[in-house]
């Protein structure tokens, strides 16, 4: 099917990207990587460039799907669901950027492109995310005031961990986890409605605040 072929182009062209390098990579490569012909290739992208965008977009809709698996589970609560929403969020930023690392230099080259790309995937995110967060105040678990600016805050949390580095936090004796964790436990505790602070009871948030500083 054309559809699987896209796609297995897509996949054997990041694997190859990753491996050897944007600038190694051929089209020849990515044809005989995937046991396709150059015009093959051709039908599908016109260079390399347009490759590269589709490993991205890929990768952007991988995110979206995930979130939303989350977003729609029956079986959590939704305080449960925006704690897992966001490690997912978390994780998927801070595995990703090792394996981009090699490529940063030719992803500048097109930018605007790349950044098109990404816009188009944070506003479907953007809107799940504010569903989420108006079923938490619905619910009386979240407060509505604090929701109101939970999504700026998310936004610019996730667009500053596009620049995060690990050797930075290990040399001052932070683990990635531990950022993690505390970024979100601060974003939970404080989007509760005062409701539920007292539903989760004074000595829960204590016990939360001790394992921050852990």
């Amino acid at each position: 099917m054309v559809s699987k072929t896209r796609e297995k182009l897509i996949d054997v062209a990041r694997q190859l990207f990753v491996h050897k390098g944007i600038e190694n990579t051929t089209m020849n490569d990515i044809a005989a990587a995937s046991d396709k012909g150059r015009r093959t290739i051709y039908t599908y992208f016109k260079n390399k460039r347009e490759i590269y965008n589709a490993v991205i977009e890929r990768e952007s809709e991988q995110l979206v799907k995930r979130l939303r698996s989350i977003k729609d589970r029956e079986d959590l609560d939704v305080t449960a669901k925006l704690e897992m929403y966001l490690k997912v969020r978390f994780d998927f930023l801070t595995e990703a950027m090792p394996r981009h690392e090699g490529l940063l230099q030719w992803i500048g080259r097109d930018q605007r492109r790349i950044d098109r790309i990404r816009r188009l995937a944070l506003d479907k995110e953007l809107d799940m995310f504010k569903a989420l967060v108006a079923e938490g105040v619905s619910e009386g678990a979240f407060d509505a005031g604090q929701a109101k600016r939970l999504p700026t805050v998310e936004w610019f949390v996730f667009q500053g961990l596009s620049s995060y580095d690990p050797d930075t936090l290990e040399s001052h004796d932070i683990t990635t986890e531990q950022v993690r964790d505390n970024v979100i436990k601060f974003i939970i505790n404080g989007i509760r409605s005062n409701e539920a602070k007292e539903a989760v009871g004074a000595d829960a948030e204590v016990n939360q605040y001790r394992n921050i500083q852990k």
